[in-house]
């Protein structure tokens, strides 16, 4: 089974390891790495369509009819000539001169750099909605280089894998250039499990769906893969629009797209700036509207702001002096209510502060939280960014809310709900974000898609342990033949059915501790060479029983708070609070306000008994620090 994810990190070590190896810079490497991705991407569908094309061929004197543009644009395919195909650039000699290239006005091609430009104008040439966006700056790279990157890009494995395996690639180098671009030019890249948790909420079927501020075009890559899972095609379900100020963004967000297979219609520079423009005119038009705007934006323009209109609510703050809006976040939340028609849904991201910000943000939350439609409020604990480590808050609007809810908003608090990555980045699993999906299905009334999480949970947790003999092999393989006796004995309770998941959780804990001892065993009796990699695969096996007893923990963290699905409030976690209630704290719309704090369990200790040890222990500490002092200052007293 090939591994995706260490095809990913591969191919990121190896790319990024050309870039360290050049005097390019991460900004300017970005562009023209991912559109080499893309033209990848372009090739591997454009290959798989002309084998489609090819099956029922006819032919004429024995020979298929060659495959012409027309054939392609048939299927909505992109057409590729001969000069655009990866493998032929992939396969140029060294002497590129010697080829006789010529570009589209004629003029020879010298170098791979050039013969990559052409490429890419022919690319371009292909599609409308690609037009002016692929890089042409490739004379910048070395022909070692640039053949270098070719060929890592080649990888086979790409077209083993099948299916977007190249849109996986892409998504992923994307988040590791957006760690690194981030300090040179702000933000384009929205963290994949903060735009699932969107996606999730809003639950995207069919219509129009806007980003106001779409950067690389996350949103509408998240939804086309929700539409897609449900059955559906995410090009005739959906018809996505994006406004992106930042043109570098915009061409991100269109090759993002691209290599997904979505369209949209996509606009960048001024006409893009959303304080200021309506770039398609969609107020009141839309069912989604989805967003990472940038947060805590000053100097906007009131007047210009207020002649763009999208201000049910009115204007934010402003400075009478300077006659500019103080804090943009308000004007957002305006705009993403304006956008939505009468059953629209709208879902975004937004600094934390924002839930409960004073003067006019509080009187535009307080009309806001009145028309009914505030839906779920979501608290998201710090470091779920690259570049900022302040928490933030996602809200959701819902126009066409059940009629139960219609007075009431959920408030989730998951500030302590995460998992950490590194040191500087948390975020939610897949199994968190379909936790945290279930407490507001639960809420929307929909306890048979809670019942469908636990089908899935049991089915994964059963499938992961049946897949554990084969798992284990590579390992076994590479123990000493005692050793291996031994350990195949303590895998017999593997012969079991497991419905109990505590006993479950034990037996795989105990054949961790199982598996590090046999490892000690078969240290002491392998031949020096053959002990690293048996080595390495004791810890893949113990990592395979680890990810069980994760999933086996996040089921448990679900069933013990909401049992076979009936939503409870919970403490430190969530409540659904009335607008009464939220008229009662002033509007604020800030979770922690009214899920409260987790009960704490009783640990057992005495706490008066135990400050006084604290105190008796820091009492000797201190006496034992001031003799040490004593000591120090008569043996300086002797030096003098």
């Amino acid at each position: 089974m090939i591994n995706i994810r260490k095809l990913e990190g591969e191919l990121w070590e190896s790319a990024d390891l050309l870039r360290q190896g050049s005097k390019l810079t991460s900004s300017q490497y970005c562009m023209p790495v991912l559109a080499l991705l893309f033209l990848r991407y372009a090739y591997s569908r454009y290959k798989l369509v002309e084998a489609e094309i090819l099956k029922n061929r006819p032919s004429r004197g024995g020979r298929v009819m060659p495959v012409e543009q027309s054939d392609f644009a048939a299927k909505s395919a992109l057409y590729l000539p001969r000069e655009a195909q990866f493998d032929f650039l992939v396969n140029l000699p060294e002497d590129i001169a010697s080829v006789g290239l010529e570009n589209k006005e004629g003029q020879p091609l010298n170098s791979l750099g050039e013969a990559v430009n052409n490429a890419m104008q022919l690319l371009e040439e292909q599609s409308e909605q690609l037009t002016g966006v692929l890089p042409k700056s490739y004379t910048m790279f070395s022909d070692d280089l640039l053949r270098e990157l070719l060929r890592i890009f080649n990888n086979k494995t790409i077209d083993e894998v099948g299916g977007d395996i190249i849109g996986r690639i892409y998504e992923y180098f994307l988040s590791k250039f957006a760690k690194a671009v981030a300090s040179d030019d702000g933000v384009f890249f929205t963290p994949k499990s903060l735009v699932k948790m969107l996606v999730n909420v809003l639950e995207p079927e069919q219509g129009v769906m806007l980003d106001p501020a779409c950067g690389s075009g996350g949103m509408f890559v998240q939804t086309g893969d929700f539409v897609n899972a449900a059955g559906m095609n995410a090009n005739t379900q959906m018809t996505f629009y994006g406004q992106e100020k930042v043109e570098y963004n915009a061409q991100l967000c269109l090759m993002n797209m691209a290599v997904h297979g979505l369209n949209g219609r996509i606009v960048s520079g001024d006409e893009a700036n959303s304080f200021y423009h309506d770039a398609f005119n969609l107020a009141r038009k839309c069912d989604y509207v989805i967003a990472n705007p940038p947060f805590n934006v000053d100097k906007v323009k009131a007047e210009s702001a207020s002649s763009a209109g999208r201000l049910p609510f009115g204007l934010p703050g402003v400075n009478t002096k300077s006659k500019e809006v103080g804090n943009a976040n308000y004007l957002w939340i305006n705009y993403f209510y304006a956008y939505l028609n009468d059953h629209g849904r709208a879902g975004f991201v937004m600094a934390s502060s924002a839930t409960d910000s004073s003067n006019k943000d509080r009187d535009i939350r307080e009309k806001l939280v009145k028309t009914g439609h505030v839906d779920v409020m979501v608290s998201v604990g710090n470091n779920f960014f690259y570049t900022l480590s302040l928490p933030c808050s996602l809200w959701f609007f819902d126009k066409a809310k059940r009629e139960e809810n219609q007075d009431k908003v959920l408030f989730i608090d998951a500030r302590k709900y995460y998992t950490v990555v590194d040191r500087t980045l948390n975020e939610w699993t897949e199994w968190q974000l379909c936790n945290l999906q279930a407490i507001v299905h639960l809420y929307r009334g929909e306890a048979e898609k809670y019942q469908a999480l636990i089908e899935k949970y049991n089915s994964a947790i059963q499938e992961a342990v049946s897949e554990m003999m084969e798992q284990v092999k590579p390992f076994t393989e590479l123990l000493d033949a005692e050793t291996e006796t031994q350990f195949k004995r303590s895998l017999t309770w593997l012969e079991g059915s497991w419905e109990n998941y505590d006993a479950l959780s034990k037996k795989l804990n105990e054949q961790i501790e199982q598996t590090k001892a046999c490892v000690k065993s078969a240290e002491e009796k392998l031949k020096k060479r053959e002990v690293k990699p048996m080595r390495l695969a004791g810890d893949e096996f113990c990592k395979v029983l680890e990810s069980i007893l994760i999933v086996i923990g996040e089921y448990n963290w679900l069933t013990e708070k909401f049992g076979k699905g009936e939503y409870h409030d919970i403490a430190g976690l969530c409540k659904i609070a009335t607008l009464d209630e939220i008229a009662e704290k002033n509007y604020s719309l800030t979770p922690g306000a009214y899920v409260g704090v987790a009960e704490v369990e009783d640990d057992g200790v005495d706490f008066h008994e135990r400050m006084n040890e604290i105190h008796a222990e820091l009492a000797k500490l201190n006496k034992e620090a001031n003799a040490l002092m004593d000591a120090i200052l008569k043996d300086w007293e002797t030096l003098k």
